[in-house]
Formats: structure tokens, sequence, C-alpha cells
């Protein structure tokens, strides 16, 4: 099918990418000023910008997502892949890519609270770092001589603490006081332990408040608070809120108490239940001696009735000493006896053995061995000089400086220093070089003879 353009037909609006992808963002940010949108996160990256970069999908479609750092540093869980949330935000275009997305601005977990989420995810992790293991926690003394209370001043949780230490067992106590809950409570809970930890006055810390709803422990859900327990060289003792509310706190610190009364009552026991138990352990521990005594007296008793006397074990050990001096006496005659007889044996032998005989036949046999040694010696060696003086003259018959003795001569082309064996090879004005058997001389050629040429001249 052909299309043409006549004159009538009306001119054309031709857009260029950035007028058309700017039309559609305009469009878009229009249209959509504020959404909420509900998805799954997915390919989560937070590049060192600290914004954050994921695709929010469902079932059927996907769209891409950014929070800037400003508004992500609200949220109070940590964004993971596989995450179902809500959000609030604005739809625009990416116009370098062309690709539609949503600047979000605010979030929340689809299902759980926020603080609920951001309290799981914290305990995951810092019971992953090992925060929470058994190995780590300290032993609380049994009656602490000072006690630190990290607590809010105002409320009835310092007086039913204070109450019950009064009533058990008193002992000195500091009382630190802080914010228990809204935004200051977390450093102020810090400050406190590490306040406590540098003046090493008390044996145990209680950080305590009474009861109240996730928000209200927020402070005690503080990933800075818990690290700041850890680090703690004095026990703590967590008593938040009522026997059924649990905060990070209450899993990083060395003993959680249900409730702050039930916090004072494990730190001291009760000082008349256990004056009544140090009476009873005393009078058992004297009735225990006093048979213990007893049993020990009859044991002597009978011990000394089956005891000799000095006398007695004196003339049992002498009458031992004398039997032993005896055997050993008798002992060293047989081994002294035994040995004279095997030397006198060995003495016999030697004679009749006559060593003497041997050593003059040792002594022929060596000379003649030696004088045969001698001859084989002095054979072998007239006949290695021999062979040696005809090696030298065959040796003296091949030196070529003999030979130029005789009269003969080595002749050389200068200046490739080659022996010349042809006359042929030679030309007129020739420079060479002739070794005699003294000296060698420079001469020139001026005329070259075939062979027999010369004579008949």
């Amino acid at each position: 099918m052909n299309y043409s353009v006549s004159a009538n037909t009306p001119q054309r609006r031709i857009y260029s990418v950035s007028e058309i992808t700017r039309s559609i963002r305009s469009l878009l940010e229009n249209e959509f000023p504020f959404v909420w949108v509900s998805g799954e996160i997915s390919n989560f990256r937070k590049p060192a910008s600290g914004h954050y970069y994921f695709t929010l999908k469902d079932k059927t479609a996907q769209i891409s997502a950014v929070m800037f750092r400003g508004q992500n540093r609200q949220l109070k869980f940590n964004i993971e892949d596989g995450l179902q949330i809500n959000g609030l935000g604005r739809l625009t275009v990416y116009e370098p890519y062309g690709n539609y997305q949503i600047i979000l601005e605010y979030l929340e977990p689809v299902g759980r609270g926020a603080l609920q989420l951001a309290f799981e995810q914290l305990k995951a992790r810092l019971a992953q770092e090992g925060l929470f293991d058994q190995k780590y926690k300290q032993p609380l003394p049994f009656i602490p001589e000072h006690i630190s209370v990290i607590t809010s001043p105002q409320g009835a949780v310092i007086h039913d603490i204070m109450n019950v230490l009064t009533r058990r067992f008193p002992k000195p106590v500091q009382i630190v006081p802080v914010n228990v809950q809204g935004q200051k409570a977390a450093n102020e809970i810090v400050d406190a332990l590490k306040k406590v930890n540098e003046q090493q006055r008390s044996d145990v810390i209680i950080i305590a408040r009474g009861g109240g709803s996730l928000e209200d422990f927020q402070a005690f859900n503080e990933e800075k608070v818990a690290r700041a327990i850890f680090a703690s060289t004095i026990p703590v003792v967590s008593a938040i809120g009522h026997e059924t509310d649990y905060t990070v706190v209450d899993f990083v610190s060395d003993l959680r108490a249900p409730t702050p009364s039930a916090a004072a009552a494990m730190l001291v026991p009760e000082r008349r239940e256990l004056l009544q138990k140090l009476n009873v352990t005393y009078e058992s521990l004297i009735q225990a001696l006093t048979l213990n005594i007893q049993y020990r007296r009859m044991s002597l008793k009978n011990l000394s009735k089956r005891l000799k006397t000095p006398r007695s074990i004196f003339e049992d050990m002498r009458l031992k000493l004398d039997d032993r001096t005896n055997k050993l006496i008798d002992r060293m005659n047989r081994r002294l006896k035994n040995r004279a007889n095997h030397l006198k044996r060995q003495l016999n032998r030697m004679l009749i053995a006559g060593p003497q005989d041997k050593i003059i036949a040792s002594k022929k046999e060596l000379n003649w061995h030696t004088s045969a040694l001698i001859r084989t010696l002095e054979k072998y060696h007239d006949q290695h000089q021999s062979r040696l003086n005809t090696l030298k003259g065959r040796l003296t018959a091949l030196d070529p400086y003999a030979i130029l003795k005789r009269g003969y001569s080595v002749t050389r082309s200068l200046p490739e220093n080659e022996i010349v064996k042809h006359a042929d090879s030679l030309h007129p004005g020739q420079h060479l070089e002739v070794m005699l058997a003294s000296g060698c001389i420079d001469v020139i050629v001026e005329r070259i003879y075939k062979s027999g040429e010369k004579n008949n001249l």
C-alpha cells in the first residue's frame, strides 16, 4: 500500500524523543501527584549515595521504585527482598532511559507494623552476631554491695524496686534518672550505662520501666542500647514492662526479670530467710563436727591398741637386718667363687693356645706378601715406562715443529691467514707469511710457476 501526501494534507507534528518523553512525564506527574501502591520488593540496591533502588512487583507487573536518603532515614525497619509493602509516592519518568518509576516518600510493611518488623529484624541480626549467646552472660553476685537502677525517677517502678530491696535486704542504691520513652530515651540510657561503668562502684545494674505499648518500648529496641549493654563490664538485669512484654534489651542482658519488683527480688535474698538458713546450717555444722570428732576418737583408740611399742619394733628391725646381711654375704661369696673359677679356666686356655707361635708365622707370611707386592709393582712400573717411551717417540715424530726443523716451512695467505697448499690459488702481489722453525717472514708474490716450469728455465 502506498502513502502519499497531497497539498491538502495538514502539516505533521514531529516530536523529538526528548519532547515526547518530557510530555509523558508531565502527564504522569499531573495525573498522579501522590499515589499509594502495594507490591513485593525485589532487586533491592543501596549504592554509596545512600538512596534505595528496587522493584515493586505483583503477579503480572512491576515498576521501578526510588526512595531518597532523606526519606529512608525515617524508616523504622530494614528494606529487604521479598518484603510486602505499601508505599506512598509520586509517579514520574526518568528521561535518560525513558522508564517510568515511582519516587516513594513513605513505606510501611503489609500485615505487620513497622516497629514490630524493626524489632524482629534487629533481634535476628544481633542473634546472628552472637550478642544473645549464653557464653557471654555474666554471673550475678550473691549479695551485691551496691546497685544502680537506670529508670525514670517518676512513676511506681522505682518505688516498687526500693520497697522490695528495703524489705528483703537493704543495700546502697544509686538511681540514674533517664527518660524511658521518646526520642531522647535511647541516648540517655546509653550515657547512663557508660557512666555507671566508668564509676565502677556498682556490682549490678537494673534497667527498668513499667508496662506500655510497643511504641513505648521503642528505646529498649534500639541497637545502640543493646550494644551498650553487651559492652558493659557490670552485669545488667532487664526489667521492662510486664511478664509478657519482650524487648531486645531482655535478650542481650545478663538476666531478664518479668517485672521490676521481680528484678529486685532476684538480686538480693530475703535477709530473714537467709539468717534462718545460716542458723540451721550452723547447727548442722556443729553437729557434724561433733560426730566427726567422736568418730576420730574411736578410730584413734582402736589404732592405739594395735600399735606396737618402740622396743618391739626395734628388735624386729634388728632381726631383719641380721638376716638380710647374712644373705647378702652368702650371695657375694658365691659370686666371687664363680668369678675365680671362670678366670682360672680362661688362663688355662690362653696357656694352651700359645699365641707366640701364631705371631712368628704371621710375621713370615707378612714378609712373603710384602716381597711379592714389591716385585709386582716393579714389573708394572717397567711395563708402563716402556709404553710411555714408545708413545713419546710417536709424539715426537708427529710434532710439526720437528718437521720445520728439518728445513720445511708453512705458508699462509694474508690477511685470510689460510695455509697455502697450491700455487694456483695465489696471484702476483699477494701478501704471504712464511713460518720457519725459528721465526716468521712476510713476502710478496712476484711470479707464480706451475709444476715443473721453474726447472725448465
